[in-house]
């Protein structure tokens, strides 16, 4: 039984493309993001705010659990703000390489190159704190449900990424453990939990990446196809 509530209207951007179109346009898609790198060193080149809208405008178009949209992104450039939460993250990841991470995870860091100190934290022009929301709020206060918040949260994410990458940027990925300290920095609700700190701007002229780092898996490990050919 269709509810009440669902109203369909046409595709308002239908796209439609030939094979060789498809193919073409896949091709280039796959090497643009071939392109895109994990850094660490950031020149301090402003990057203007009007970037940053548009590409987290991009991440809140992704897909999610009943539309709920269960996502928060906090754009920071205050030098002083971007300095609190290096401090904080620095102090988690002294714990974290002291031994709370275990010999395992340490050992399988080790290739990347990463330690305690975060100056990425800092030079970056801009931080963004990716935040996903446990439930969502009424006017009134009540709580409801959102549903596969993580799996939700996760897709925007990808298309943040994209989306600087798209624009010209580089990004770092950082998740320092526990990061409980950003709702507080960031002025955020107990219900937002922060999931990841994007470090967002150009790579510097000298910026290096992990060897490691452009060893990906062939499509032949990442692929299974099931067909009738």
């Amino acid at each position: 039984m269709m509810s009440k509530d669902y109203e369909p209207i046409p595709i308002p951007d239908h796209i439609s493309k030939g094979e060789g179109e498809m193919r073409a346009a896949a091709q280039a898609f796959r090497a643009e993001m071939g392109r895109r790198h994990t850094v660490r060193d950031f020149a301090t080149t402003p990057v203007p705010r009007a970037v940053i809208d548009d590409c987290v405008a991009a991440a809140g178009l992704a897909p999610s659990g009943a539309n709920h949209q269960p996502w928060h992104f906090v754009a920071i450039s205050d030098p002083k703000i971007k300095a609190e939460i290096r401090r904080a993250a620095e102090e988690e990841e002294e714990r974290f390489y002291a031994g709370a991470a275990g010999d395992e995870w340490l050992s399988a860091l080790e290739p990347i190159g990463t330690g305690v100190s975060k100056p990425h934290l800092e030079d970056a022009p801009w931080l963004i704190v990716i935040f996903a929301q446990r439930y969502g709020l009424r006017e009134d206060g009540s709580r409801f449900k959102h549903y596969y918040v993580p799996e939700s949260t996760g897709i925007a994410s990808g298309f943040l990424i994209a989306a600087l990458h798209h624009a010209g940027l580089s990004c770092l990925t950082h998740t320092p453990a526990p990061m409980n300290f950003l709702r507080d920095i960031c002025g955020r609700p107990e219900h937002e939990k922060p999931i990841m700190i994007l470090a967002v701007g150009h790579a510097a002229t000298n910026a290096t990446v992990p060897q490691s780092a452009k060893m990906k898996k062939p499509l032949s490990e990442i692929m299974t196809v099931l067909s009738e050919d």
